[in-house]
């Protein structure tokens, strides 16, 4: 789980979202949550954020800079 792509699809898959359940949590698109996961695109601080609270995790592991 390096890239933060991986950390959203495993963050996804732990708890069971589907992709279209993750967009609608956090205000974007399918295909939007598919670039993330696939490392094709990244994601702006305020999503970011918003993700770091969906997820319960801080924003230093979404970036890789902590551990789970």
């Amino acid at each position: 789980m390096n890239s933060f792509g991986e950390r959203i699809a495993f963050l996804r898959g732990e708890r069971n979202y589907s992709r279209k359940d993750l967009a609608e949590k956090i205000g974007v698109s399918v295909r939007q949550i598919s670039y993330w996961e696939c490392d094709q695109r990244e994601c702006d601080f305020a999503t970011l954020v918003k993700l770091a609270d969906t997820f319960d995790v801080s924003i230093d592991f979404l970036l890789g800079r902590k551990q789970y």
